[in-house]
Protein backbone atom coordinates (compact mmCIF):
# COMPACT_ATOMS: atom_id res chain seq x y z
CA UNK A 1 0.00 0.00 0.00
CA UNK A 2 2.86 2.35 0.84
CA UNK A 3 4.41 1.54 -2.51
CA UNK A 4 1.18 2.54 -4.24
CA UNK A 5 1.10 5.83 -2.30
CA UNK A 6 4.71 6.47 -3.23
CA UNK A 7 3.92 5.75 -6.88
CA UNK A 8 0.92 8.08 -6.79
CA UNK A 9 3.01 10.80 -5.11
CA UNK A 10 5.80 10.35 -7.66
CA UNK A 11 3.30 10.44 -10.54
CA UNK A 12 1.73 13.58 -9.10
CA UNK A 13 5.16 15.28 -8.91
CA UNK A 14 5.88 14.33 -12.51
CA UNK A 15 2.52 15.64 -13.67
CA UNK A 16 3.07 18.87 -11.72
CA UNK A 17 6.57 19.30 -13.20
CA UNK A 18 5.27 18.60 -16.71
CA UNK A 19 2.41 21.07 -16.19
CA UNK A 20 4.84 23.74 -14.95
CA UNK A 21 7.13 23.23 -17.96
CA UNK A 22 4.14 23.34 -20.33
CA UNK A 23 2.83 26.57 -18.78
CA UNK A 24 6.31 28.15 -18.90
CA UNK A 25 6.67 27.13 -22.56
CA UNK A 26 3.23 28.64 -23.34
CA UNK A 27 4.23 31.90 -21.61
CA UNK A 28 7.52 32.08 -23.55
CA UNK A 29 5.79 31.37 -26.87
CA UNK A 30 3.08 33.96 -26.10
CA UNK A 31 5.65 36.61 -25.17
CA UNK A 32 7.66 35.88 -28.32
CA UNK A 33 4.52 36.07 -30.48
CA UNK A 34 3.53 39.38 -28.84
CA UNK A 35 7.04 40.79 -29.39
CA UNK A 36 7.08 39.74 -33.04
CA UNK A 37 3.60 41.20 -33.56
CA UNK A 38 4.61 44.57 -32.08
CA UNK A 39 7.84 44.57 -34.13
CA UNK A 40 5.91 43.82 -37.31
CA UNK A 41 3.35 46.55 -36.54
CA UNK A 42 6.17 49.06 -35.92
CA UNK A 43 7.84 48.12 -39.22
CA UNK A 44 4.56 48.51 -41.06
CA UNK A 45 4.11 51.99 -39.61
CA UNK A 46 7.55 52.93 -40.93
CA UNK A 47 6.50 52.13 -44.50
CA UNK A 48 5.26 54.85 -46.80
CA UNK A 49 3.67 54.22 -50.17
CA UNK A 50 4.02 56.87 -52.85
CA UNK A 51 1.87 56.90 -55.97
CA UNK A 52 3.95 57.85 -59.00
CA UNK A 53 2.61 57.55 -62.55
CA UNK A 54 -0.06 55.16 -61.35
CA UNK A 55 2.42 52.89 -59.57
CA UNK A 56 2.71 52.37 -55.82
CA UNK A 57 6.32 52.81 -54.69
CA UNK A 58 7.41 51.84 -51.20
CA UNK A 59 9.57 54.18 -49.14
CA UNK A 60 10.74 54.03 -45.54
CA UNK A 61 10.21 56.88 -43.10
CA UNK A 62 12.94 57.87 -40.66
CA UNK A 63 13.44 60.23 -37.79
CA UNK A 64 14.96 63.55 -38.81
CA UNK A 65 17.56 63.17 -36.04
CA UNK A 66 18.85 60.00 -37.72
CA UNK A 67 20.35 61.93 -40.64
CA UNK A 68 20.62 65.57 -39.55
CA UNK A 69 24.06 66.03 -41.13
CA UNK A 70 22.94 64.75 -44.52
CA UNK A 71 19.78 66.87 -44.61
CA UNK A 72 21.61 69.94 -43.29
CA UNK A 73 24.29 69.74 -45.99
CA UNK A 74 21.67 69.31 -48.69
CA UNK A 75 19.69 72.28 -47.36
CA UNK A 76 22.82 74.45 -47.49
CA UNK A 77 23.73 73.15 -50.96
CA UNK A 78 20.24 73.88 -52.34
CA UNK A 79 20.20 77.38 -50.83
CA UNK A 80 23.55 78.32 -52.38
CA UNK A 81 22.52 76.82 -55.71
CA UNK A 82 19.36 78.95 -55.88
CA UNK A 83 21.06 82.09 -54.58
CA UNK A 84 24.13 82.00 -56.84
CA UNK A 85 23.05 80.05 -59.95
CA UNK A 86 21.54 82.80 -62.09
CA UNK A 87 20.84 83.24 -65.80
CA UNK A 88 20.39 86.52 -67.71
CA UNK A 89 16.63 86.47 -67.38
CA UNK A 90 14.56 88.58 -64.97
CA UNK A 91 11.96 85.89 -64.33
CA UNK A 92 14.54 83.13 -63.84
CA UNK A 93 16.52 85.28 -61.40
CA UNK A 94 13.38 86.18 -59.43
CA UNK A 95 12.25 82.56 -59.32
CA UNK A 96 15.62 81.25 -58.12
CA UNK A 97 16.02 83.92 -55.44
CA UNK A 98 12.46 83.36 -54.27
CA UNK A 99 13.29 79.68 -53.69
CA UNK A 100 16.51 80.61 -51.88
CA UNK A 101 14.86 83.12 -49.55
CA UNK A 102 12.40 80.51 -48.31
CA UNK A 103 15.43 78.64 -46.89
CA UNK A 104 17.04 81.51 -44.96
CA UNK A 105 16.22 84.38 -42.63
CA UNK A 106 16.57 88.13 -43.12
CA UNK A 107 20.37 87.93 -43.45
CA UNK A 108 19.96 86.46 -46.95
CA UNK A 109 17.26 89.00 -47.78
CA UNK A 110 19.61 91.82 -46.73
CA UNK A 111 22.35 90.45 -49.04
CA UNK A 112 19.83 90.20 -51.88
CA UNK A 113 18.64 93.79 -51.28
CA UNK A 114 22.26 95.07 -51.31
CA UNK A 115 22.98 93.37 -54.64
CA UNK A 116 19.69 94.60 -56.06
CA UNK A 117 20.45 98.17 -54.99
CA UNK A 118 23.88 97.99 -56.63
CA UNK A 119 22.24 96.91 -59.89
CA UNK A 120 23.99 93.53 -59.87
CA UNK A 121 21.04 91.58 -61.27
CA UNK A 122 20.30 94.17 -63.94
CA UNK A 123 23.94 93.93 -65.01
CA UNK A 124 23.61 90.17 -65.42
CA UNK A 125 20.60 90.64 -67.69
CA UNK A 126 21.95 93.56 -69.74
CA UNK A 127 25.37 91.95 -70.33
CA UNK A 128 24.00 88.41 -70.86
CA UNK A 129 26.05 87.08 -67.95
CA UNK A 130 25.20 83.77 -66.32
CA UNK A 131 26.68 82.28 -63.20
CA UNK A 132 26.61 79.05 -61.26
CA UNK A 133 28.16 77.61 -58.13
CA UNK A 134 29.67 74.23 -57.32
CA UNK A 135 30.25 73.11 -53.73
CA UNK A 136 33.69 71.81 -52.75
CA UNK A 137 32.79 70.94 -49.17
CA UNK A 138 30.12 71.74 -46.60
CA UNK A 139 31.06 71.43 -42.93
CA UNK A 140 28.22 71.26 -40.39
CA UNK A 141 28.66 70.96 -36.61
CA UNK A 142 25.63 69.23 -35.11
CA UNK A 143 26.91 69.16 -31.53
CA UNK A 144 25.05 72.32 -30.57
CA UNK A 145 21.82 73.85 -31.83
CA UNK A 146 21.59 76.03 -33.89
CA UNK A 147 24.10 74.16 -36.06
CA UNK A 148 27.07 76.15 -37.32
CA UNK A 149 28.11 75.55 -40.92
CA UNK A 150 30.74 76.69 -43.39
CA UNK A 151 30.34 76.38 -47.15
CA UNK A 152 33.32 76.14 -49.53
CA UNK A 153 32.65 76.34 -53.24
CA UNK A 154 33.59 77.71 -56.65
CA UNK A 155 31.54 80.37 -58.41
CA UNK A 156 31.71 80.51 -62.18
CA UNK A 157 30.75 83.75 -63.95
CA UNK A 158 30.29 83.28 -67.69
CA UNK A 159 30.57 86.31 -69.95
CA UNK A 160 30.59 86.45 -73.76
CA UNK A 161 34.37 86.91 -73.83
CA UNK A 162 35.58 85.18 -70.66
CA UNK A 163 34.83 82.87 -67.75
CA UNK A 164 35.82 83.94 -64.25
CA UNK A 165 36.29 81.34 -61.53
CA UNK A 166 35.89 82.71 -58.02
CA UNK A 167 36.25 81.18 -54.59
CA UNK A 168 33.17 81.29 -52.40
CA UNK A 169 33.25 80.77 -48.64
CA UNK A 170 30.21 81.49 -46.50
CA UNK A 171 29.09 80.61 -43.01
CA UNK A 172 25.98 80.73 -40.88
CA UNK A 173 23.75 78.74 -38.57
CA UNK A 174 20.94 76.28 -39.15
CA UNK A 175 17.84 76.43 -36.99
CA UNK A 176 15.53 73.42 -36.85
CA UNK A 177 11.95 74.46 -37.67
CA UNK A 178 10.40 71.05 -36.88
CA UNK A 179 8.11 71.61 -39.86
CA UNK A 180 8.60 70.65 -43.48
CA UNK A 181 6.82 72.39 -46.33
CA UNK A 182 6.93 72.27 -50.12
CA UNK A 183 9.08 75.42 -50.07
CA UNK A 184 11.33 74.12 -47.29
CA UNK A 185 11.38 70.30 -47.46
CA UNK A 186 14.27 69.86 -44.98
CA UNK A 187 12.69 71.95 -42.22
CA UNK A 188 15.79 74.10 -41.57
CA UNK A 189 16.29 77.86 -41.66
CA UNK A 190 19.66 79.49 -42.35
CA UNK A 191 20.43 82.30 -39.91
CA UNK A 192 23.21 84.91 -39.65
CA UNK A 193 24.44 84.02 -43.13
CA UNK A 194 27.54 85.90 -44.27
CA UNK A 195 30.05 85.70 -47.12
CA UNK A 196 33.61 85.33 -45.81
CA UNK A 197 35.44 85.14 -49.13
CA UNK A 198 34.58 85.77 -52.76
CA UNK A 199 37.70 86.44 -54.83
CA UNK A 200 38.89 85.77 -58.39
CA UNK A 201 40.95 82.59 -58.83
CA UNK A 202 41.16 82.19 -62.58
CA UNK A 203 40.29 84.05 -65.79
CA UNK A 204 39.64 81.96 -68.89
CA UNK A 205 39.44 83.74 -72.24
CA UNK A 206 36.81 82.54 -74.68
Amino acid sequence: MFNQLRNIDSAFKHVRLFSFILILACVIVSCYALYMTLTFADNVQQRIYIISNGKALEALSSNKKDNVSVEARDHIKVFHHHFFSLSPDDKAITENLKKALYLADNSAKTEYDNLLEKGYYMQLVSANISQDVTPDSIIVSTTQHPYHFRYYGKQRIIRSTSIVIRSLVTEGYLRDLQLRTDNNPHGFLIERWATLENMDLELIKR
